[in-house]
């Protein structure tokens, strides 16, 4: 059964619109989190940024007190929110590349580039139980090198596919990247995930993708949600996954 992580941040980022600095505020993106639970979301993800721009050092402490599914964190390999995590215990966290100018993560992690530095972080949180995923594009060289690091997970990087979705060379080039870098994984031993730009519309398009174990959707539910509520919205693309067919 292919699993849904739901992305809180956007939650954080309309509270902060308004609460910013203040220690609370509308709306609890833990209370999202906890809606999402109760419609069937396998599990809650939240990306710490080192500026802090939306999920603050209190709404991870509290998901991980509060939620009864998968927490999954988001971070720089960054030494501060190491710390943080090590402490934190999520289930599994997916190391990210992080830009202040930037309004989400835009693009994959450079393993490649950053090999050393990325075992060292991958052997710390194995060595305190904590699932290590990187998201990356699919890339045929990140993907080696995530498995010689030792990566438990990747995190499929779908952004290009979302963006090229309307125009249907692009989005069949990108889908057939995604498709060689989901089968080279798996035989290299990685679990597969995907997150960025996924959406009721263009999900359909991506369960080409094989060997597929979550996704991870943040903007298009929280989006939907402003209409629906949470509860239906999760609901919703749940009812849209259950079509997926690979192993």
């Amino acid at each position: 059964m292919l699993k849904l992580g739901v992305n809180i941040d956007h939650v954080a980022t309309i509270r902060e619109a308004r609460y910013r600095g203040l220690g609370h505020g509308e709306p609890c993106p833990v209370a999202a989190a906890l809606a999402a639970e109760a419609a069937g979301a396998h599990g809650i993800t939240a990306h710490l940024r080192e500026d802090r721009r939306h999920i603050q050092d209190r709404d991870v402490w509290a998901l991980r007190e509060k939620i009864k599914t998968r927490l999954n964190l988001e971070m720089a390999n960054a030494p501060e929110i190491i710390s943080i995590a090590l402490k934190l215990k999520p289930d599994i966290v997916c190391i990210v590349p992080e830009r202040r100018l930037e309004v989400t993560t835009e693009g994959g992690l450079d393993v490649v580039a950053a090999e050393k530095s990325l075992a060292e972080t991958r052997k710390k949180m194995n060595d305190a139980g904590i699932e290590v995923s990187f998201f990356i594009a699919p890339d045929e060289d990140q993907i080696a090198a995530s498995a010689r690091v030792g990566a438990q997970f990747i995190e499929l990087h779908t952004g290009k596919f979302a963006e090229d979705f309307h125009d249907a060379a692009k989005r069949e080039k990108e889908l057939r990247r995604l498709v060689a870098g989901a089968r080279q994984a798996h035989v290299l031993g990685l679990k597969v995930n995907a997150g960025h730009g996924l959406n009721l519309e263009n999900l359909p398009a991506l369960f080409a993708v094989p060997h597929l174990v979550e996704l991870n959707v943040g903007h298009s539910l929280v989006s939907r949600a402003v209409l629906v509520g949470m509860d239906a919205a999760v609901r919703e693309m749940l009812a849209v996954m259950q079509t997926y067919r690979h192993p």
